[in-house]
């Protein structure tokens, strides 16, 4: 009996042991892989937030087409999903042509800067036109709706300068770490190779 007992708080130990190496990897997938899936929520949350802004059966490439040729500042919407792929467009290029020393004090960090910054003040100075509008010809569900669209782009510009400081933080100890592993290196090779040579 002891020994059963033995062996199932083995099993149950190792499955423990399972369960936490599987959520510490998927956690630091979730790090490392932080800018492209914040590029990827980019991209899809507000375009889904404008298209249930609308109504089902208006969602075609006609309605969309129509939208971007009857554009007014004050009342269209379709300039905020398309400012989120835009950005995300130009933030991934610029995260998948950096390197390290790049990603620690390099254009990802300045550009996403600039392009989250850019959209901020767009829809910051959109938001209040677009509000003051009055809303007696729209329900409740689509007002719910836009207010999510322009807090939702607002979130994901603050998050893109957020990613980008950590990752850029991160390479930079990463840096650190290899130019201190070199320079403690770099001596004892220079010993060892002085003695071989004697």
């Amino acid at each position: 009996m002891g020994f059963v007992k033995e062996e199932k708080s083995k099993k149950v130990l190792r499955g423990v042991k399972t369960v936490f190496f599987l959520i510490t990897m998927l956690i630091s997938f979730l790090l490392f892989s932080a800018p492209i899936l914040l590029v990827i929520a980019d991209t899809l949350v507000p375009f889904s937030l404008f298209s249930a802004s609308l109504s089902p059966s208006s969602l075609s490439l006609e309605s969309l087409s129509s939208h971007f040729n009857n554009y007014d500042f004050r009342y269209s919407l379709v300039d905020i999903p398309l400012i989120s792929i835009i950005r995300s467009v130009v933030i991934i290029c610029v995260y998948n042509l950096c390197d390290g020393p790049r990603l620690s004090r390099g254009p990802y960090l300045g550009i996403t800067t600039i392009c989250s910054v850019s959209s901020l003040i767009y829809v910051s100075f959109k938001a209040p036109r677009v509000f003051r509008v009055s809303s007696t010809d729209r329900g409740e569900y689509v007002r719910a709706m836009e207010i999510a669209l322009f807090i939702c782009s607002l979130l994901l510009a603050i998050g893109h300068v957020a990613v980008a400081y950590r990752t850029s933080c991160r390479e930079r100890r990463k840096l650190w770490v290899y130019k201190i592993d070199i320079e403690a290196v770099s001596p004892s090779l220079l010993l060892s190779a002085s003695s071989n040579w004697s």
